[in-house]
């Protein structure tokens, strides 16, 4: 599992949340509103000092929400290197197998499990998913 290093601020301004519009181009959509608004009816600015508390308030939600991400990868990683040398049972698509976990390789970010079987034969990439059970 690749180590992302931490982002910088600009890295966090140039990032796009789920509605596609990122930090910057947030500011430019308020900045358009103030630029053409009509001077006899002009906006109020605690309207706009409540849609910039709401677009932060948007970001940083959308930031904690990947750093909890990533604490979940990592959480799951860590879980399934505990399945070191433990004896499993492995449900493939022929048979119910058990065996002893040789090793855990990560693929795309997913863990896939090496395991030994009782009759010596190795099973490859096995997932998470296909454990039944752990002794």
């Amino acid at each position: 599992m690749p180590i992302s290093p931490v982002s910088s601020t600009s890295d966090v301004n140039n990032r796009i949340d789920s509605l596609g519009l990122d930090m910057q181009s947030l500011l430019q959509i308020i900045l358009t509103q103030l630029t053409y608004q009509d001077p006899l009816k002009p906006v109020d600015n605690f309207e706009f000092v409540s849609q910039l508390a709401q677009f932060t308030s948007l970001e940083q939600s959308r930031q904690m929400t990947d750093k909890i991400d990533n604490l979940l990868s990592v959480q799951s990683a860590t879980q399934t290197l505990g399945l070191l040398g433990r004896n499993v049972d492995v449900q493939t698509d022929a048979a119910l197998l058990s065996g002893v976990v040789k090793s855990v390789s990560f693929k795309d970010s997913q863990p896939q499990l090496t395991v030994e079987t009782t009759s010596g034969e190795f099973l490859t990439n096995a997932s998470i998913s296909q454990i039944v059970s752990v002794r």
